[in-house]
């Protein structure tokens, strides 16, 4: 006999974050990043290329969008709000690079 009792569950957290955006040439960017062992990585390429291109430090724009996807993921439950302080802190770190 079942009494309503609910089940807890942790959100499910993805470790890849995928999106397409487009560049001033009018192409297709493929961007992929994901997240191991406490450290972001990004890679990406143009859809009319087959190798990626992994960045060693990721670029702020770049940063910016994976905020704004993990935001987005995370206002849905899919992401921990850890994940999202993470990136703003490397944003902030950017900024102060450049």
């Amino acid at each position: 006999m079942h009494f309503g009792a609910q089940t807890l569950q942790a959100p499910r957290i993805m470790k890849k974050h995928e999106w397409r955006e487009n560049t001033d040439e009018g192409e297709t960017r493929l961007v992929t990043a994901s997240r191991h062992g406490g450290k972001w990585q990004l890679r990406s390429r143009l859809k009319s290329e087959t190798e990626w291109t992994t960045f060693p430090v990721i670029p702020l724009e770049d940063l910016e969008s994976l905020h704004e996807v993990l935001s987005n993921k995370y206002r849905r439950n899919r992401v921990p709000h850890e994940q999202v302080l993470e990136v703003e802190a490397l944003i902030e770190a950017a900024k102060l690079q450049s």
